[in-house]
């Protein structure tokens, strides 16, 4: 392997590291440009150290090394980075799933640039945007009404139990979808709710905070985007 050959594995894993890591900033997700720049150009190192390591050897009729071990342990061994970035919210939900999987597919992406495939790791990146952008935008106009939907997580205090079936038909007759309820009563003796809702996408979460807040059976609201 030449120099130029190795510059151009090199360069051509951080162009697609940093197109991946630059998706993810613009989200103000964990993984930064930073990051992804480091996980594909390291994977791609790693790798034509592995294929040069194997073949560099002594020759002998058959060959005792794998030329792909190292990257093999990138793959599994990535697997801390994307446990780092899930994380569940206080609400439940479990958040950074997506980030996750792109640091597996930054790594993925390295190891192919490394091993010599460059159309098929400029396939997949193209691939992999058109996946986690263009996809599911289109899919809010043409796909059911659920993919323009987003969850909210609110918590509210209604003063007696006969006024919780009230406040949940208000809330749907808002146009607005209960997914889960869970009920404590309080001390005082008022009834605390913890509710999942779907809202549109579209609405503002300070909107259905102000439609909650004067809902006459309602003593609290906290709304919280998730």
């Amino acid at each position: 392997m030449d120099y130029a050959d190795l510059l151009i594995k090199l360069g051509l894993s951080a162009i697609l590291g940093f197109a991946i890591g630059l998706e993810r900033e613009l989200k103000r997700k964990p993984l930064g440009l930073k990051t992804c720049l480091v996980i594909s150009i390291i994977s791609c190192l790693l790798t034509i150290v592995s294929i040069k390591a194997a073949y560099n050897l002594p020759h002998t009729d058959h060959m005792n090394m794998d030329p792909l071990r190292l990257a093999a342990q990138i793959v599994s061994g990535i697997g801390f980075l994307g446990a780092g970035v899930i994380l569940r919210r206080g609400n439940d939900s479990i958040a950074g799933l997506t980030t996750a999987a792109m640091i597996w597919g930054a790594s993925g992406i390295g190891i192919a640039v490394g091993a010599g495939f460059y159309i098929e790791a400029i396939f997949g990146m193209c691939f992999l945007m058109i996946s986690v952008e263009l996809i599911p935008l289109t899919m809010k106009f043409i796909g059911p009404r659920s993919f323009r939907q987003r969850d909210i997580a609110v918590k509210l205090v209604v003063r007696n139990m006969d006024n919780i079936p009230i406040v949940i038909e208000e809330i749907k007759e808002m146009d607005i979808k209960v997914k889960n309820m869970k009920l404590k009563t309080l001390e005082n003796g008022s009834h605390y709710l913890h509710l999942k809702l779907s809202i549109d996408q579209k609405r503002h979460t300070a909107d259905v905070y102000y439609a909650l807040q004067h809902l006459e059976s309602v003593q609290q609201t906290e709304v919280e985007s998730m």
